[in-house]
């Protein structure tokens, strides 16, 4: 059974940084892209960032480009997202996904999910 789960969630004031976690199980995790997308109260869920199966390359959001991060460690089935320079504009229920096309921008295009973990920013 393919399980993903995400941590690192929580409250941070707007500028500051949070790394968030996805742990991988059940699945051939070096087959698999991966990506994060977030969905804030009343909007439609948006893509973050993406992810090659090899850390390799990576992908981002206009919106979090130069302040977002992904990285990946194949040996733990492990990807990240570290943020930085929080804004409010933030705040969502971020999730982890995996992806078998490599393609990253569609969440069509993703396999498996996890449940998602909340990034509140205030001022």
């Amino acid at each position: 059974q393919v399980q993903l789960v995400e941590s690192g969630g929580g409250l941070v004031q707007a500028g500051g940084s949070l790394r968030l976690s996805c742990t991988a199980s059940g699945l051939s995790f070096t087959t698999y892209s991966a990506g994060w997308f977030r969905q804030a109260p009343g909007k439609a869920r948006e893509f973050v960032g993406g992810i090659t199966w090899d850390g390799d390359s990576t992908y981002y959001a206009d919106s979090v480009k130069g302040r977002f991060t992904l990285s990946r460690d194949n040996a733990n089935n492990k990807f990240y997202l570290q943020m930085n320079s929080l804004k409010q504009d933030d705040t969502a229920l971020y999730s982890c996904a995996t992806n078998r096309f490599h393609t990253y921008y569609a969440p069509e295009d993703y396999d498996y999910w996890g449940q998602g973990t909340q990034v509140t920013v205030s001022l």
